[in-house]
């Protein structure tokens, strides 16, 4: 009983968003969309009032008043994922352009799973942008502390510190996100199973409403829709990649992300350590050379996702992580201990 109620407030929740969506939607075909997925839900929210011995007036909750308002302010697509944790659907749309003519319609999971796939690229993307994280935090807190005129020592220590309190912090967060984010896609794909059994017919039409709204003549639409609700298994996988918009098969690990996580941050905070480590002389200077020559290696590789030439990208975060320790250096210098040579 308290689940079916629970169930029937969610459907009267992604009704009243998906309406706050179709107003806020400037795209007719969209709009068209989010009124029909409103209705959709309304539907669905009474098929589960059936189960319901008293039906209890429906107020959205603050939290829906709340994304209603930010839906208004910022559009859509810019909340995305805030829409598809509160089981709007047909969030999908805002990842795909409308469909092309003479351009194929996927009709298996395989092919809608492609649909949803990244271009190739986000481990190593994320891992990049880990090490430059590291890199840039740590350097500007050596730089900090070597512009007090400390011991080497000290720098090397308070270095080692900052390393694994950020990595630390990096793996532990990364882990709540990805365990978050996990278990909200779980609870919702095992809603929607439970929505495919009670009411396919129901779930087969806004499939081919979404598609629709892409593009595809509404007739095909519910022909696709028809060929992909009909193996349970294939039907629950496209209904939440094209419903919900996520993808089943790339739910990730939190084990996983935090020890990646982990690893990059600590690569890029290591190497303004490794001149102190050694223990050359000049060691800021070298520290400052090393880092320098690294900012420029990761913005290079950073240029490759975002299509910019390499030289440009890498001057650009070399400039910005120069900036940032010279301005940590210059407060250190304002602690400086006399007497003390690097």
């Amino acid at each position: 009983m308290e689940d079916a109620l629970q169930r029937w407030r969610s459907e009267k929740t992604a009704s009243y968003l998906s309406a706050a969506v179709a107003a806020a939607e400037t795209d007719p075909a969209k709009a068209a969309l989010f009124h029909q997925m409103a209705r959709a839900a309304e539907g669905q929210a009474r098929i589960l009032a059936t189960d319901l011995t008293q039906i209890p007036v429906f107020a959205p909750p603050l939290r829906a008043r709340f994304i209603a308002v930010v839906v208004r302010t910022f559009g859509p697509r810019a909340v995305r994922p805030i829409l598809s944790a509160t089981k709007v659907r047909g969030v999908s749309v805002y990842g795909h352009k409308a469909q092309q003519a003479g351009h194929p319609w996927p009709i298996s999971v395989e092919e809608v799973g492609g649909r949803h796939r990244a271009v190739g690229g986000g481990t190593l993307r994320a891992g990049v942008f880990g090490a430059n994280d590291g890199l840039v935090s740590n350097t500007c807190l050596v730089m900090g502390v070597a512009g007090a005129a400390v011991d080497p020592s000290i720098i090397l220590l308070t270095g080692v510190a900052g390393l694994l309190a950020g990595a630390f912090s990096m793996a532990a967060g990364e882990y709540i996100s990805m365990l978050s984010q996990r278990e909200m896609f779980e609870y919702q794909i095992t809603q929607e199973r439970d929505e495919l059994e009670r009411y396919p017919a129901e779930e087969a039409e806004e499939l081919a409403l979404i598609y629709a709204a892409r593009g595809i003549p509404i007739d095909e639409a519910r022909d696709v829709a028809a060929k992909l609700i009909a193996n349970p298994e294939q039907a629950l996988d496209t209904l939440a990649r094209e419903e919900l918009g996520l993808n089943p098969d790339d739910l990730g690990s939190p084990i996983g992300a935090a020890i990646s996580s982990f690893i990059a941050f600590a690569i890029g905070a290591s190497l303004p350590l490794i001149p102190f480590l050694v223990g050359t002389l000049n060691g800021v200077v070298v520290a400052a050379a090393t880092s320098g020559a690294a900012l420029f290696l990761i913005g290079a590789v950073l240029s490759l996702f975002s299509g910019r030439s390499a030289l440009v990208g890498g001057a650009r975060m070399l400039l910005i992580g120069a900036v940032a320790a010279a301005a940590t250096y210059l407060i250190g210098s304002l602690f400086s201990i006399e007497g003390v040579a690097l």
